[in-house]
This record gives structure tokens, sequence and C-alpha cells, in this order.
């Protein structure tokens, strides 16, 4: 996980678990887009400090996801909402019977495994 969409999701979903000086580090990092160097000068550490810190935190916060993948879950999720609202929209002004209870019979699947597994 590179993108810094991923990483803030991650941050999104486990900062809190993060001690407070480890949120303020990679807060700064992830949601004000600064550089290490910009960092290091903000909170009054070395630049090596603040490249360990975010390093240390993108490991804490991989961990968590390994372990208990939320972010995982949430994109899965999200995803079976998309194919949800994508049928629907083809329902709306949709003739075919056929089709109709195809799309139907899938909102009925997706939101059930939704329902099951969440």
């Amino acid at each position: 996980m590179d993108s810094i969409v991923e990483k803030s999701l991650l941050f999104d979903f486990y900062g809190e678990l993060l001690t407070e000086h480890q949120k303020k580090v990679y807060s700064e990092y992830i949601q004000n887009d600064l550089s290490v160097t910009e960092m290091a000068g903000l909170l009054g550490i070395s630049r090596q400090g603040a490249h360990d810190m975010i390093r240390r935190c993108e490991k804490i916060l991989n961990g968590y996801e390994k372990r208990l993948e939320l972010v995982s879950h949430y994109r899965k999720v999200k995803q079976m909402v998309r194919e949800i609202q994508q049928c629907a929209i083809e329902i709306k002004d949709c003739e075919d019977k056929d089709l109709l209870h195809a799309k139907a019979a899938r909102i009925a699947r997706l939101s059930g495994d939704i329902l099951e597994e969440y």
C-alpha cells in the first residue's frame, strides 16, 4: 500500500490506535502532505527521526490491517454497494422482464452477502 489514498485510509481506520505523538507526526505527513524535512522542522525533530517515525507508523498501521482487515472489508462492501446501485439504475427504465428478474436476484444476492458477512 504505497499510495497516499491507501495510507490515508489506514490512518482513518487505525490512526486512533497510535500514540498521540505518532498520530501527530503521521497526520501531518498524510493529511497536510508535508515532506519529511518540513515535518522535522515543524515538530522540532531530526529529518531522520521524522522519517523513522513515518516508517514505524506505516508498519504499525499495515500490521493492524493485516490482522483486522477493516480497510479490505470496507472496500469489498463499497464495491458491492456500487454493484447494487448499478443494478438499480439498470432496472429503473428496463422493460425486459427477464433482465429485471436477473438484476433483482443480483441485488438480493449482494445485499444478502453484505448482511451475512458484515
